[in-house]
């Protein structure tokens, strides 16, 4: 569905300074926009947490035609368990590398040219040696599936994702909504897919007035919704009707209005500042030290 875009992917953050430390001076991508909350997000944005929170966006460029990654933070809440349930995200940067190498962070070479690296939290990374094939370097989000057959029929046939490459010796398969677009991996694993408490969140755009056709549709398929549609508002910003859905194996997924989401998505050229403003004033760490308590574990 050429009028369907693909957004973000949602990762827990547990130490926000060396994490920013990651994708900016690491990863070179920039911020993009920064914004606090007192509560809980209604479609669970930041996790089953009701507290304080934020939201930052990270990527080589404006949401509008780049694949960014959706770093949540909840306030007092240092790690999070990882699970089988993500695999990595493919990035093309010889740049990348070039940094990580400067800075001494770890490498490993598992391919010819392709390093694997990791977010704090573990969040894996895999950085191509090269320049990117098309405007936006990062080329892939894989996931794991207990059934590869089950998940193709699910993201092809109802999400209506185009099927670009499938290998049946290896069990996967790789799928978009555009040619020049960051494109979804699907990797059968032995075994059920275990999301433990770092799980994160695929997403996607489509034309707001598709979203109720949407949410119809998985009803009749008989499919998990997790969140139904609803509106999400950003103090001083647009508001945005989304709806989260769960594949077979549990993967949430986040649609959301094209229209809505473009006002929303604007770069904001305060957002460096937003959070290094943030991260200086927050005295949790230092307030759990004081108390002589570790950090809660999401």
């Amino acid at each position: 569905m050429a009028n369907r875009r693909a957004l973000h992917f949602v990762f827990k953050v547990g130490n926000r300074f060396e994490t920013a430390r990651f994708y900016r001076d690491v990863l070179g991508m920039k911020i993009l926009r920064h914004e606090e909350f007192e509560d809980g997000c209604k479609a669970a944005c930041n996790g089953p947490y009701d507290g304080k929170w934020s939201k930052t966006m990270v990527g080589y460029g404006p949401e509008g035609d780049h694949f960014v990654t959706e770093l949540t933070y909840n306030y007092g809440i240092g790690s999070y368990q990882l699970g089988n349930d993500f695999l990595g995200i493919t990035v093309a940067s010889s740049q990348a590398i070039s940094n990580a190498r400067k800075l001494k962070w770890p490498l490993n070479e598992v391919g010819d040219g392709v390093f694997e690296t990791k977010a704090p939290g573990g969040y894996k990374f895999y950085l191509q040696n090269c320049n990117p094939p098309q405007s936006d370097p990062v080329l892939k989000v894989t996931l794991a599936v207990s059934d590869l057959q089950k998940s193709l029929n699910y993201w092809s046939n109802l999400l209506g994702m185009k099927i670009y490459e499938k290998d049946e010796k290896e069990q996967r398969a790789l799928l978009g909504y555009a040619d020049n677009q960051c494109k979804l991996e699907l990797q059968a694993i032995p075994g059920k897919v275990d999301h433990a408490t770092g799980f994160g969140r695929i997403a996607f755009s489509c034309p707001q007035e598709e979203l109720s056709d949407l949410e119809d549709l998985m009803k009749r398929e008989n499919q998990k919704i997790l969140t139904p549609l609803v509106s999400l508002d950003t103090p001083g910003k647009a508001t945005v009707q989304v709806i989260i859905l769960a594949d077979p194996d549990g993967h949430e997924i986040c649609f959301v209005g094209d229209e809505a989401f473009r006002e929303l998505s604007k770069v904001d050229p305060e957002g460096n500042k937003l959070l290094d403003d943030a991260i200086a004033g927050d005295k949790s760490d230092e307030w759990f030290a004081a108390q002589k308590k570790p950090k809660a574990t999401g």
